[in-house]
């Protein structure tokens, strides 16, 4: 089964709900040389935070890739407690004034005064200890991470037909190069013949050396050692695009390839319209280059 070309580009979002509150995951990913994982979590979930790490590693090659986790808690999970010692002294005092113990109205006034009943929330560390909870937030994370895989093949997909329309517009344009240049000597011939004659009014440039010349100038001026390698190169990147998988790096190399023999065409180039496909080939490379850089 052919593989897939995959972007390095894609963003995805996943989460969920509990007793103690909501979470979210997020995860994008843009180009990247190799592969940098950022992964952000609350503290106390460091352990938690390695095995996103290793499960993104795992699934990824390359790209800059940031996944983050935001906890909300939730008020079910505030707490209410009563501060024995500060109600006791308070109490002692209300006795010791009143000569006896408080009765249910001065007792429920007592217990309305400042710091007597505390407040207060379930901290994310303390949640980050029960069990059961970094397991479910993994899971979340996976499904977060399986929905980026997922976008960036989506977007891979639509890479890939661009980058084989650019290998085929870069074909059709060879052939035509190729034919134009069997008329290459031809042309540099009469181009030498004439400034010869415009030069050696008296005919004093020997012909023999002139028929070496031209052939050295044709010899010089021959592409078509540039245009099967660049026959060459186009068929091993229709075949790396059909192959897929992790292809980026190749990609961009071959890509470089092909600048390099479009840029030696052009300069041995002896007549516009083989110029011209040369300078068309180098701009069908800058597009190619440009989608081969987003490939992971």
């Amino acid at each position: 089964m052919t593989d897939t070309v995959t972007s390095m580009t894609g963003f995805a979002r996943a989460g969920g709900e509990a007793d103690w509150g909501s979470w979210t995951w997020e995860a994008k990913s843009v180009n990247g040389r190799g592969l940098d994982l950022r992964v952000n979590v609350p503290g106390g979930f460091d352990g938690l935070d390695q095995a996103v790490k290793k499960a993104a590693s795992a699934m990824f090659s390359r790209g800059n890739m940031q996944i983050g986790l935001r906890i909300e808690m939730s008020a079910s999970a505030e707490t209410i407690s009563v501060n024995e010692a500060a109600f006791k002294a308070i109490r002692d005092a209300f006795e010791r004034a009143n000569d006896g113990p408080p009765d249910s109205g001065a007792l429920a006034t007592l217990m309305s005064l400042k710091g007597v009943i505390e407040t207060g929330s379930q901290s994310l560390r303390d949640l980050a200890t029960e069990d059961g909870v970094q397991d479910m937030l993994l899971a979340s994370a996976m499904t977060a991470l399986d929905s980026l895989a997922e976008a960036r093949a989506t977007e891979g997909t639509a890479m890939r037909s661009l980058l084989l329309g650019h290998i085929a517009e870069m074909s059709a344009t060879l052939a035509n190069a190729e034919d134009l240049a069997a008329t290459q000597p031809g042309l540099l011939k009469a181009r030498l013949e004439k400034q010869i004659a415009e030069l050696d009014t008296a005919n004093s440039v020997d012909a023999d050396r002139m028929a070496a010349e031209i052939a050295l100038s044709a010899a010089k001026a021959d592409v078509r050692e540039e245009i099967d390698r660049l026959s060459a190169h186009i068929a091993s990147a229709r075949n790396l695009i059909e192959q897929g998988g992790a292809i980026g790096r190749k990609l961009d190399f071959m890509a470089q390839e092909f600048n390099r023999e479009a840029n030696t065409l052009c300069s041995k180039s002896v007549s516009l319209e083989l110029t011209n496909c040369g300078l068309a080939i180098k701009g069908l490379i800058d597009q190619f280059k440009e989608q081969a850089a987003n490939v992971e």
